[in-house]
């Protein structure tokens, strides 16, 4: 009875302690009462995982000690990620010592596990356990080294049967190495339900408001399957892409936000309608049946002179063009070798770059041509033939290609579309061995600039 006094006293410690500690998971106490039987063989020398140490491990009838009453209690805690600490307390009578018939000796046993549950939240439960405790058989105490494999059995969230099967390694060679095997009902309890829906505070997202199981214990006041919390309207049911707001007029944007409430509308637009799809919303559009830019009022921009590209980007509006000019005309091919069929026939006083006055009628017919293409750049090239030094050339050509450029400019072509180069004898068309040849590389060209 002195150490029963002992074993009862350690379980008062533990439980106290328990107690005194946060709860953290729903359930987390298990306390388990039954019956524990104790096997002392085989006797060998005690060590651990010996070649016998499982033989006659079922001889229940010769080896087994059990006590039929109740004869263990444990109490364990659940810590966290499968793990749990638990201490045991047990009294048993001994009457087979191994092999050896003893005079009904008592045993007491305190012993304290942490163990790892291998499927948490299952029916079948099993787990493995390592700890320690101390021993005493008729009043002789030993401190031992425990493992453990015990399977719990779940007949619902809180009742189950457990049964576990114990090695205990003894520290002190008069304490005999042994198992101790136990059985019995387990009971989880602890969780706590605040506002009584039914739903663990730990898991209750708000655990002073009942609310439902969908949402975690929190509420949907207007019922329509979005909680309170994330609905923009609790009170008035609505759809969840809304969330939880109404949509009257059924386009999608919820009647808070509608601008157009009762009339079917464009998101983009605050639910008013578009009826010609600018993006103009009918009541500001001046052009509603017809498609036109914000810019405008909903109204197209126009067109004049039908290329294609709006008079508010075309740079020549009154002349047909192309979009790729930015509605300007394109210098075609053919227009460039009329226009350097031209260009070719200008004349300058020899060995100068003065133009001669006979020349001014092919000029006005080049200016004629600039001016059908405002937009288009060009660059007037001047040439040579290979007579006379190259330097000289080189500057024959480049003051006359500037002649050329500033009567252009001088007569109405804007100098901004204009360039200048000269290019001497390094660009011949024909043979410098020919007098005809000569004449066809003392040239002016005007091209459309790149």
């Amino acid at each position: 009875m002195k150490n029963l006094s002992r074993l009862l006293f350690a379980m008062l410690i533990v439980l106290g302690f328990s107690n005194a500690n946060a709860q953290d998971k729903n359930n987390p106490w298990q306390i388990t009462i039954g019956t524990n039987a104790v096997d002392a063989y085989p006797s060998g020398d005690g060590a651990p995982f010996s070649e016998t140490i499982f033989e006659d491990y079922f001889n229940v009838s010769d080896h087994w000690n059990i006590l039929p009453s109740l004869s263990t209690i444990a109490v364990s805690k659940y810590v966290g990620d499968g793990f749990s600490f638990g201490v045991a307390g047990s009294l048993n009578k001994i009457e087979n010592w191994g092999d050896d018939s003893v005079d009904d000796l008592s045993y007491y046993g305190v012993d304290g596990t942490i163990k790892y549950n291998f499927l948490q939240g299952t029916t079948i439960d099993p787990y493995l356990g390592i700890g320690g405790g101390y021993t005493w058989v008729d009043g002789i105490g030993a401190g031992t080294l425990n493992g453990t494999l015990g399977l719990n059995i779940w007949f619902n969230e809180n009742i189950g049967l457990t049964v576990q099967s114990a090695y205990k390694h003894a520290f002190e060679d008069y304490l005999q190495t042994h198992f101790q095997h136990t059985a019995g009902i387990s009971i989880k309890f602890g969780g706590t339900d605040t506002d009584g829906d039914g739903i663990y505070d730990k898991d209750d997202a708000c655990p002073d408001v009942k609310g439902i199981a969908a949402f975690n214990g929190c509420p949907d006041t207007d019922g329509d399957g979005i909680e309170d919390s994330k609905d923009a309207c609790p009170n008035e049911a609505g759809l969840a892409e809304l969330n939880g707001c109404p949509d009257t007029d059924g386009d999608g944007v919820a009647d808070k936000d509608d601008k157009c409430p009762s009339v079917a509308g464009l998101k983009a637009l605050n639910g008013c309608p578009d009826a010609d799809g600018d993006g103009v919303t009918d009541a500001d559009d001046k052009c509603p049946s017809v498609a036109g830019p914000a810019a405008n009022q909903g109204c197209p921009w126009p067109d004049t002179d039908g290329d294609g590209v709006l008079d508010k980007d075309d740079k020549c509006p009154s002349v047909k063009g192309t979009v790729a000019n930015n509605g300007c005309p394109e210098v075609s091919e053919e227009v460039q070798k009329t226009l350097n069929a031209y260009a070719k026939t200008i004349l300058f006083d020899t060995g100068k770059s003065s133009i001669k006055s006979q020349s001014e009628a092919v000029l006005a017919d080049i200016i004629k041509i600039l001016k059908e293409y405002p937009n288009s750049k060009f660059t007037v090239e001047g040439h040579t033939d290979s007579v006379g030094s190259d330097k000289l050339n080189q500057e024959l050509s480049n003051s006359r290609a500037n002649s050329v450029k500033e009567y252009l400019s001088s007569h109405g072509i804007d100098a901004a579309r204009l360039s200048s180069m000269g290019y001497g004898e390094s660009k011949p068309i024909d043979t410098n061995n020919t007098s005809k040849g000569r004449a066809n590389n003392r040239r002016v060209e005007i091209n459309l600039a790149k």
